[in-house]
């Protein structure tokens, strides 16, 4: 029998996967894997300066590349704070396996150093049970291979997202047989999915071919299926107009003749109405969430009952969660999708035309784009937010690759930013993480050093881990982040001012006058490139020159603290202010 420590067989292991980047951060409990990696010449660590943005990056990587990353923390603090990441990774959906190592294993009960124990000893892994789809204890060195392939497989399959394997660190390096790992690689790394039953597509297709306003509805499970083709073909072939949720963005291109755009609170008034007025909606890849949904007040958004819901999902839980579902299917997207196409042109083998409905959606469109002409065009400093997002866009390419964090950069986005190929934009939907946007351009860029990479930040989200900066630097990732600096916790702001009159800890403020760091200068301090715009007309030739260099740069640029408009409804402004119908409002720079 042959040999081995388990951290350097976990190495091979992973090696074996395909696994090419770990993000992580050393402790005492996991650098004997460390130790192991260091003579891995096929694996690349990226060291980073805290867990939260180890756990981002390891985001932004799965989603570019569609597999599982490994995220490789410490126990107790380390746990802790890459939690927000991978909380933030559980609740989008993102395959995500966690390594952590743990205290000894003989020291169970001893309350050794850094362990949680009040309420169970080595129980401090359970902090991730709410989160991630299953957390193993790794009590018998033996059984190591195989909870890692079962996390890695669980992680992937069904409805995706991270799972934990944490490690007493004692058996990192105990000996194991080297057999058990070569069983474990020898198991098959991709599950068929399941399809739709044809006889379920035919009714699917009947329902929508019968219809007289009929929406297809997709979500961000499309692109983490890969199945935006096969949904535009569904789409073009019975001319459905497509509406979508935050995290579906870009499934469809926004230049789309059938695209209607993102609905609910951070929607516009047509496309809620179109959703709220359908006859039938076909559901894909959508959980229902509130602010998509206007807080599924049925006066703006959806109306279902009367409206028809046909709702497929690879996860059955959310089938019927939100609304009631007149046709139900657990499906893999792209299989489903594929067999809706055959069935549709089986029963329609010329297709529906909508021509008069396309053309009033093209008027929409541009009517929309026409009354944000002024504010795109406007010299204006600080700069109009819609001035920055215009010149963005100017000057990106089709497939340049968009990481966001919250606020303006988040919902002005959805609402007004044009995304031209599917898969390109990625955005802390369900846990709305502010300090996503600025590792997880990181993992991006890593996974697809091919691409122009940007995160769009406010200076809330970028003040939260401009430590990320370090990584950059020392791995020479050339993203390109745009801070879009309203020297404020802008949309909070706006909400305080609107409902209570005071920006009170919303806003940054040094002797009563508005403060923000120079982020210019502190990425200069880190090695980074860094632009301190000073004039609107400065911004767009920045940015020109930053893609040409290719480096890691920071671009600070002052913004006006506007809130996005919207027509939409969240219910939290009825809380607020009961019966007033208070939106929220600019304040001050």
């Amino acid at each position: 029998m042959k040999t081995d420590l388990i951290a350097n067989q976990l190495v091979k292991y992973l090696e074996g996967r395909g696994i090419r980047h770990i993000f992580g951060l050393c402790g005492h409990t996991n650098i004997a894997v460390l130790a192991a990696l260091s003579k891995s010449r096929k694996i690349n660590f990226i060291n980073t300066r805290h867990e939260q943005i180890a756990a981002h990056a390891a985001d932004g990587y799965a989603r570019a590349t569609g597999r599982a990353s490994v995220v490789l923390s410490h126990l107790s603090p380390g746990l802790t704070n890459a939690a927000t990441g991978v909380a933030n990774a559980a609740l989008d959906s993102i395959p995500m396996v966690v390594i952590a190592g743990d205290v000894p294993s003989h020291y169970y009960g001893k309350h050794p150093h850094q362990e949680v124990n009040l309420h169970g000893d080595a129980q401090q892994y359970e902090i991730y049970r709410p989160f991630v789809k299953r957390a193993w204890r790794v009590d018998s060195p033996h059984l190591m291979p195989e909870i890692m392939e079962k996390a890695f497989t669980l992680a992937e399959s069904g409805r995706p997202g991270p799972v934990l394997v944490d490690v007493p660190m004692d058996v990192f390096s105990k000996e194991i047989d080297v057999a058990l790992w070569k069983r474990a690689l020898a198991n098959t790394k991709a599950l068929h999915k399941p399809s739709l039953d044809e006889a379920v597509a035919m009714k699917i297709i009947d329902s929508l071919t019968g219809a007289k306003s009929p929406v297809l509805y997709v979500g961000g499970g499309i692109l983490l299926a890969d199945a935006a083709a096969q949904m535009r073909e569904l789409a073009e072939h019975l001319s459905l107009p497509v509406a979508h949720t935050l995290m579906g963005k870009g499934a469809l291109p926004d230049d789309h003749p059938l695209i209607l755009g993102m609905t609910g609170f951070w929607g516009t008034q047509y496309i809620n109405d179109k959703t709220r007025n359908a006859d039938w909606i076909l559901a894909l890849g959508t959980r229902f969430s509130e602010a998509d949904c206007s807080s599924w007040e049925d006066q703006y958004t959806f109306r279902i009952p009367p409206t028809r819901l046909i709702h497929i999902d690879i996860d059955p839980a959310e089938i019927g969660r939100n609304y009631p579902v007149e046709i139900g299917a657990v499906a893999d997207l792209k299989e489903a999708l594929r067999v809706l196409n055959r069935v549709a042109r089986k029963l329609v083998p010329k297709g529906i035309k909508r021509d008069k409905l396309v053309a009033e959606m093209a008027a929409n469109r541009a009517k929309f784009a026409a009354g944000n002409l002024k504010a795109q065009r406007s010299d204006q400093w600080p700069m109009r937010p819609e001035r920055i997002l215009a010149d963005l866009r100017a000057v990106l390419p089709r497939d340049a690759l968009i990481c966001t964090d919250v606020g303006w950069n988040k919902n002005g986005v959805g609402q007004q930013f044009p995304i031209y190929t599917p898969g390109t934009i990625y955005t802390p939907g369900g846990y709305a993480t502010m300090g996503f946007g600025s590792p997880a351009a990181l993992g991006v860029k890593i996974a697809r050093p091919d691409r122009v990479v940007v995160a769009l930040i406010g200076d809330g989200g970028f003040g939260q881990n401009p430590a990320a900066l370090a990584t950059a630097h020392e791995q020479d990732i050339g993203v390109i982040w745009v801070v879009m600096n309203n020297r404020a916790f802008g949309t909070i702001a706006g909400l305080e001012s609107a409902h209570f009159g005071t920006t009170f800890g919303t806003v940054f403020e040094k002797g009563g006058k508005p403060y923000s760091p120079d982020f210019a200068a502190v990425a200069r301090a880190y090695g980074v490139d860094g632009v301190k715009i000073d004039t609107a007309a400065a911004f767009k030739p920045a940015l020109e020159q930053a893609i040409q260099a290719g480096r890691p740069c920071v671009i600070d640029v002052n913004m006006k603290n506007e809130p996005v408009p919207t027509a939409g409804h969240w219910n939290i402004m009825d809380i607020y202010s009961p019966g007033k119908k208070v939106h929220h409002v600019a304040t001050g720079n």
